[in-house]
């Protein structure tokens, strides 16, 4: 996709100047943000650039006035449309918000109200901001589900956000945030969660409906191939600081900071590597034939039959990953559930040496052989208990005693390089990176065979990212274990699988060696993945 440079003569849409955010007393620094100026033109998409902390998503809400109480603005103005949102009354926040000012967010299961149907959630913002009766604003919301290229507007109309992809529901949040064509946009990592092409056309989406109406786009991302493919200009941020800003190829391909050079020379290349082979003879996994199938729905309405997956057979060994690629709704996560048992497989069979059966004390072992580390560790710590005591209340459960539990957690921390100490801290005290090196130790604590990483590392920042791919390379190394990588990110399945399977509406289309499947791949499919992953003529990575 081809950015298109906004006029420069157009006065700016949004205008950050000199901006501070001051932090809570006793937090690591004094300052969220501190001297950041950056203008927004109508039609230009600026992007935000940095690591976690670096205060992208606190400039994103003190522009659409949602800072939270403990956050402060401290100096500087936000203007949108040359009016300072930073002195706007709540009760003019509120006007402004969707009228001039819309936000897509990262999650939209988080922003989307589980209980609303989802047209619903759509209308009420016409019913707040607009004098339409309610056959005029069904009849705009489908003509917006129709411009965001949802299928059956109507049936998506009624449904609820669980009962859409993850695609469907973030085109919903955008849907919201463009209904009512507001002269700013602020994106705040809307594709992070989603499968390269769902993200090409997300992309292409926002980009179209920018050009459309002339919206001004604030992007934050932590994924330099979709600044590559959005952005007209880049701000650098580093710890709440401003370290570089300028037109995009500047930035990606000349930049002058050191910080800056280490992003780029952190995100993965698509460069995979012939492996040496595995030890095949005694598989750690052997999945045969595995199929789910949900069937939805009640007499008189209408029943739905979904086969997730059908059919799908692998072997993972000692020392080995094995990635599953494929876009949403392709069902590799669904075979990791099942792989798991935290889903129940229609089909197929499912052995780990040693272990006969699924039922009672078998059970108890298989979950303890194989164990799960999910994409989002917030929801996979419990916030009202140290991580202490989630790291150990696996092993406990599975009858160590505690005193032992704990030591070997203490252990664990230093294989993911934390402290000891850290261990009766609460989840909130740690940056996204380091949860996940918290789950990956708790996963450990049960002193698995087989790891499944389900997404894993897809909503962190590339240098976490990188940390975290080189630290999972390291535990495999010392332990051996087999590890089942589950990512729509065929960059980072480069790096770090041996083997590569392509999943394609519940079956596997494609597998073989990673070198061989991206470099070579057989199956169309598998090229229009590789072709869809964004940053195309981008050399990112070191060497």
């Amino acid at each position: 996709m081809t950015s298109t440079p906004s006029t420069t003569s157009a006065a700016p849409c949004l205008v950050v100047r000199d901006l501070a955010i001051d932090l809570p007393a006793g937090a690591d620094r004094a300052h969220a943000v501190h001297g950041i100026s950056f203008d927004v033109l109508p039609g230009q998409v600026v992007c935000l650039l940095g690591e976690s902390g670096s205060g992208k998503s606190v400039i994103a809400q003190a522009a659409m006035g949602l800072l939270p109480a403990s956050l402060r603005p401290s100096a500087g103005r936000i203007e949108v449309q040359g009016e300072d949102v930073l002195a706007a009354s709540p009760a003019r926040l509120r006007a402004l918000r969707g009228a001039r000012m819309a936000m897509v967010f990262q999650e939209p299961m988080t922003a989307l109200n589980p209980v609303m149907r989802c047209g619903a959630q759509v209308d009420e913002i016409l019913a707040e901001h607009t004098t339409l009766g309610a056959a005029a604003r069904r009849q705009r919301v489908l003509a917006i589900f129709e411009r965001v290229r949802l299928p059956e507007p109507q049936r998506i109309y009624d449904a609820y956000p669980h009962q859409l992809s993850g695609g469907q529901r973030q085109r919903i949040v955008i849907a919201i945030a463009l209904i009512l064509r507001p002269a700013l946009l602020i994106c705040d990592e809307p594709t992070t969660a989603l499968d390269v092409t769902t993200q090409a056309e997300i992309l292409a989406l926002i980009r179209e409906m920018q050009q459309e109406n002339g919206t001004a786009v604030l992007f934050i991302t932590h994924d330099f191939g979709v600044v590559a493919d959005i952005a007209d200009q880049v701000v650098v941020l580093q710890l709440g600081r401003q370290v570089e800003s300028g037109p995009k190829d500047e930035v990606l391909r000349r930049p002058k900071e050191a910080y800056t050079r280490m992003l780029l020379d952190a995100v993965p290349r698509l460069a995979p590597v012939l492996r040496a082979p595995i030890d095949a003879r005694a598989p750690l996994l052997d999945a045969r034939g595995v199929g789910k199938v949900y069937r939805t729905g009640s007499w008189p309405g209408k029943r739905r039959t979904v086969h997730a997956a059908a059919d799908v057979s692998l072997k993972l060994h000692a020392g080995e990953t094995v990635g599953i690629v494929g876009e949403s709704g392709s069902g590799k996560s669904t075979v990791a559930r099942c792989i798991a048992r935290l889903i129940e497989p229609t089909d197929g069979d499912i052995r780990v040496p040693g272990i006969e059966g699924s039922r009672g004390a078998q059970r108890s072992a298989f979950r303890r052989m194989v164990q799960v580390v999910f994409q989002d560790p917030n929801r996979s710590l419990n916030p009202r208990r140290t991580v202490g005591q989630s790291i150990v209340e696996g092993p406990v459960n599975f009858g160590v005693p505690h005193a032992k539990a704990w030591q070997r957690a203490e252990e664990l921390m230093a294989l993911v390089r934390l402290q000891p100490e850290v261990l009766h801290r609460y989840p909130s005290e740690f940056s996204g990176g380091q949860r996940q090196r918290l789950c990956i130790a708790r996963a450990l604590a049960c002193e698995p065979r087989v790891l499944i990483a389900d997404e894993a590392v897809s909503a962190l920042d590339v240098s976490v990212q990188d940390q975290i791919l080189k630290l999972l390379a390291e535990i495999q190394q010392r332990l051996s274990i087999g590890i089942l990588f589950i990512t729509h990110d065929l960059r980072v399945a480069s790096q770090i699988c041996d083997r590569l399977i392509v999943m394609h509406k519940g079956r596997i289309v494609e597998q073989g060696s990673a070198h061989d499947v991206l470099l070579s791949p057989r199956e169309a499919y598998t090229r229009t993945l590789l072709a869809a992953a964004p940053g195309q003529g981008y050399a990112f990575g070191a060497g």
